[in-house]
């Protein structure tokens, strides 16, 4: 029961911070997409763990995310205002590659099937 509960809050604070991200006026995150791939609550709600994907160079990756931990303590502060829950976990934004990569091995993917069609149609 009780891991049904942190996953449920591991979704609203998700939902919540991807529409207040968007909102948010720092200079690092011009330019950039980003996306939350995924929020890890631990189980005593003092600390979040966000796991970030942002579509950029990786120079302004690393800014962006920079940026998103400079602003944690003024979203946490939105959050408690926007959710009903007794802790409101502090925040850490961690950059994640896995949509990058995912991309990254589906270049490869689609590589392989064109050089292995192009094999097939010579003989």
């Amino acid at each position: 029961m009780a891991k049904f509960r942190q996953q449920k809050i591991d979704e609203e604070i998700k939902r919540e911070l991807s529409f207040m991200i968007s909102s948010l006026k720092d200079p690092r995150l011009d330019g950039c997409i980003i996306s939350l791939t995924a929020v890890n609550v631990t189980k005593d709600l003092k600390y979040a763990k966000i796991f970030t994907s942002v579509m950029a160079d990786d120079e302004k990756r690393k800014l962006a995310v920079e940026g998103l931990n400079s602003s944690a303590g003024f979203l946490r502060r939105e959050l408690g205002g926007r959710m009903k829950i007794r802790y409101i976990p502090s925040l850490t934004f961690v950059l994640d590659d896995s949509i990058a990569y995912g991309t990254h091995i589906n270049k490869i993917i689609n590589d392989l099937n064109i050089s292995g069609d192009d094999d097939e149609e010579s003989n």
